[in-house]
């Protein structure tokens, strides 16, 4: 099982085993990982399970489509050049030890 480092706005980080073919978001839910609301269940629909993607790891989970930048573009926290939507990551054995951090909520 692939780890993955979730820190939030506050600095603190957990660290979360993931399941090869989970979304990073649903791997976040059920870890109780704060700032990840998922409020849309994962259907590319609110911007709420916004992340900041490690730069190391951009490569790996390639960068936004058309509809999840759209999706971004109504994210309440600011959106950088490694800002991706969690439901849209499926994680992958190349993903163990990535670290993303979640905006604040507001």
């Amino acid at each position: 099982m692939p780890k993955i480092t979730f820190i939030d706005h506050s600095g603190e980080a957990r660290i979360v085993a993931a399941s090869v073919g989970e979304t990073l978001m649903e791997a976040g839910v059920k870890a109780d990982i704060p700032e990840l609301d998922a409020e849309c269940g994962g259907a590319c629909a609110c911007g709420t399970c916004h992340v900041y993607v490690e730069e190391a790891f951009l490569d790996k989970v390639g960068f936004a489509g058309e509809a999840e930048q759209q999706m971004l573009d109504y994210a309440e926290s600011p959106v950088q050049e490694n800002s991706r939507l969690s439901c849209q990551i499926v994680v992958q054995d190349e993903l163990d030890g990535m670290t993303v951090r979640t905006p604040a909520a507001r």
